[in-house]
């Protein structure tokens, strides 16, 4: 399916739940726009699949090969007949995994699993957090301002050091080697460190950006500097500037294996809007 049609087809669907659909909202709107077709960002790559009825779209599916299927069921009513017929049409496609609501992802992976004599584990246990006002009483200090290349002597780190922190507990990371891909992503503009007394304490970010919500990430302490308030801090500052520029809502992705990074959210002012499992097949 032309990524056009794809994205003609879908986007009202998807936006019915906005927050919870950023992941796949954000892959048709980079395709759609053709801006980045680096890496995985090519469409001609991409696995894109709806599933109708007399009543409309009830399941969309997109992959960007090499990452998980993404699905939705339209409402989040999951029918069992468009779960089927959607796995009937992947089989001659190698699918890693899926990444999806909770009940959907678990649902559809004991099916795919079950006809491709395979089995699946939790790769991660996710919850998805949407802020429309950031709470008042949040103590805030330090000044968040926008990174940029002076901040090279320790951005590539931190960067790496929270790529690792993705695997909870994993404390190994990858030593920069090359500066272009941390340049770049100073160049989009979307990173933020907040800083106490001129010094860089923690950073945090933005990601897909959607009709009336944006995404927050890279959220980031070294760990010598943690326990003081500082992401709590840097994320309400850098959400209430998203909130200052017209979004309506920042939405975050958390791992429920972290309770700490859950704790902090809530207290800001985000509250949970759904589940998500990152499922992996073997």
């Amino acid at each position: 399916m032309d990524v056009h049609e794809f994205y003609n087809d879908t986007y009202d669907v998807l936006m019915r739940h906005e927050a919870q659909n950023m992941i796949p909202l954000g892959n048709i709107i980079i395709g759609h726009e053709g801006k980045d077709k680096t890496d995985w960002r090519d469409p001609v790559n991409w696995l894109m699949a709806t599933i109708s009825d007399a009543n409309g779209i009830q399941l969309t599916a997109i992959m960007t090969p090499p990452h998980n299927i993404t699905l939705y069921a339209t409402d989040n009513i999951i029918n069992p007949k468009a779960i089927n017929c959607l796995i009937d049409g992947l089989k001659d496609h190698e699918i890693p995994g899926v990444t999806s609501e909770k009940t959907l992802a678990e649902y559809f992976a004991k099916e795919y699993t079950a006809r491709k004599e395979l089995s699946f584990k939790t790769t991660m246990n996710q919850r998805i957090y949407e802020l429309k006002a950031v709470n008042p009483d949040i103590k805030q200090f330090g000044v968040v301002r926008l990174l940029d290349e002076k901040d090279m002597y320790f951005f590539p780190y931190w960067a790496e050091a929270f790529n690792a922190a993705n695997i909870y507990g994993k404390i190994e990371m990858f030593i920069p080697q090359d500066a272009k891909p941390y340049c770049y992503r100073l160049s989009t503009k979307k990173l933020y460190v907040l800083e106490d007394n001129g010094i860089p304490v923690s950073m945090a970010g933005y990601t897909r950006e959607m009709q009336t919500a944006i995404g927050v990430t890279y959220v980031y302490t070294p760990p010598y500097y943690r326990g003081k308030g500082y992401a709590s801090s840097c994320v309400a500052q850098i959400s209430q500037i998203a909130l200052d520029n017209g979004f309506t809502k920042c939405v975050l992705y958390t791992d429920l294996l972290n309770p700490t990074s859950n704790s902090i959210y809530k207290k800001i002012g985000y509250t949970a809007i759904c589940d998500s499992l990152m499922l992996k097949f073997e």
